[in-house]
């Protein structure tokens, strides 16, 4: 068969019925990394990447694979090539003929003259997500330090510095894009590099069903991944139990004394993690543990402007500036109501409106148990914030640190209590229209000044604390 789109075709029907048979997740960990290369005269090729899959195929999926395949393929032989783990010019060939024997056999090993290394190497599948690249990743003041961290690694894998890099932060605030645009970078560079992401459940998956496997082979398993250029780990905090975490120590040493590429995404720094043996943790202290916090205010209405762009969507600054107010929790918060308007507008034909957004947001957003705030509260935090004694903020003093610090109260003030613009003034001692200034002057400066815009939202963290 030389039309690779039926190739392709025919094997996707294949992998939809063993998805149908055995469920997603035993699918992506045993069946996705499976690469077609070719089908011939009834002769199906299939890439695996190591032997350990090849044993699994035979002792465990015989019967689901040759049905899948029967379905798909008709009558057919396949043949299962895996490379032999430092030797990228030799691969082990298992045979699966249903008309002989319904069963795998006859393991052989053989020169590969037809796959050439590098040909070889690209058909490795490096499980990343083109669209995770840096190209798409927005960057702001709050992810820049492990935005520029991530890119000089990715730039320059051959340096030792950095290794291991341990980035941890809280759910949807762009962990996952980072480390695999490192992934994506290393890949375009070097073609060849063998990189591989891979969530810890993955691992822990693959780890136990070989270790319960009367076949199965640890140091096999073992040295696949220790065959990595670079290794990117994902949700580290799902690991559990120390002989999950026994498997991974010999990995992360291999891979770091050779000066591979160790990156791990996770919801928390090592040291607070149960999963984690105390000589894993003192791994990481080798190379560079770094926080991604949730994006800042204007950080927030980059992306969303990026993904309003992206999705063709015409969002107005005052709507953009409402949800960047109202999300505040991760980027999936962002993406989440981006989508929502994109569809209200198709399914409206309407122009999005910001009571619509209102509406999207209430369904996208959760909201919190609401914690009352008082005026004393703010002029308090806000006092504490800039070094003040509160009552500098009831003073006739203009100096510039003490009027800026009693425009925040005021603009705090009318956004998280029910106190009218007359009795934030008669509170703070000032004239009705002075507090009306003051408000606007701080939701101007928050929009251009990069000071105020981190001042109110540190302050706000605190009292909704």
């Amino acid at each position: 068969m030389n039309n690779s789109n039926e190739l392709q075709n025919r094997w996707a029907k294949c992998c939809e019925l063993l998805r149908a048979n055995i469920g997603e997740d035993r699918f992506r960990i045993w069946f996705a990394v499976a690469r077609p290369v070719s089908f011939d005269n009834g002769q199906l090729v299939l890439k695996l990447p190591s032997a350990y899959y090849a044993d699994l195929y035979e002792d465990q999926f015989a019967n689901v694979l040759n049905f899948a395949l029967r379905q798909a393929f008709g009558n057919y032989t396949l043949v299962l090539e895996y490379n032999i783990i430092g030797n990228d010019n030799q691969s082990r060939v298992k045979v699966l003929s249903p008309e002989r024997s319904n069963s795998l056999t006859s393991s052989v090993t053989r020169q590969t003259e037809t796959a050439p290394v590098e040909q070889q190497s690209n058909n490795f599948d490096s499980q990343l997500n083109d669209k995770l690249s840096f190209e798409n990743y927005c960057v702001g003041e709050s992810n820049k330090v492990a935005y520029t961290i991530a890119e000089h690694i990715a730039n320059n894998p051959e340096k030792p510095e950095f290794n291991p890099y341990f980035l941890y932060g809280n759910v949807g605030v762009g962990k996952t894009h980072l480390i695999q645009a490192i992934g994506i970078r290393i890949k375009e560079r070097n073609p060849k590099a063998r990189v591989l992401f891979m969530t810890m459940r993955q691992f822990q998956n693959m780890y136990q069903h070989v270790a319960l496997d009367p076949k199965g082979s640890i140091p096999e398993f073992i040295n696949y991944f220790q065959s990595m250029d670079c290794l990117l780990f994902d949700d580290l905090q799902e690991m559990t139990g120390a002989k999950t975490a026994s498997a991974l120590f010999p990995i992360f040493n291999h891979l770091h004394a050779h000066n591979k590429k160790l990156i791990f995404s996770c919801d928390r720094p090592p040291q607070e993690l149960d999963g984690l043996t105390d000589r894993l943790i003192d791994r990481f202290k080798w190379g560079i543990t770094e926080p991604l916090p949730a994006p800042d205010l204007n950080l927030r209405k980059k992306i969303l402007h990026a993904k309003a762009d992206r999705n063709g969507l015409d969002l107005s600054d005052e709507i953009i500036d409402l949800i960047a107010e109202r999300a505040t929790g991760s980027v999936r918060e962002l993406e989440g109501i981006v989508m929502g308007l994109l569809t209200r507008s198709i399914k409206t034909n309407m122009p999005l409106s910001v009571e619509m957004t209102k509406e999207v947001i209430s369904h996208t957003v959760k909201t919190p148990v609401k914690k009352i705030i008082n005026f004393d509260m703010i002029v308090e935090n806000t006092a504490e914030y800039f070094n003040l004694n509160p009552d500098n903020l009831f003073s006739k003093s203009r100096l510039r640190d003490i009027a800026d610090a009693r425009q925040i109260v005021m603009y705090l003030c009318s956004k998280h209590t029910d106190l009218s613009t007359p009795a934030i003034g008669a509170k703070l001692k000032r004239e009705h229209s002075t507090v009306i200034y003051g408000i606007k002057a701080v939701k101007d400066r928050i929009s251009c000044s990069k000071d105020t815009a981190a001042a109110v939202e540190s302050i706000e963290k605190i009292l909704l604390r």
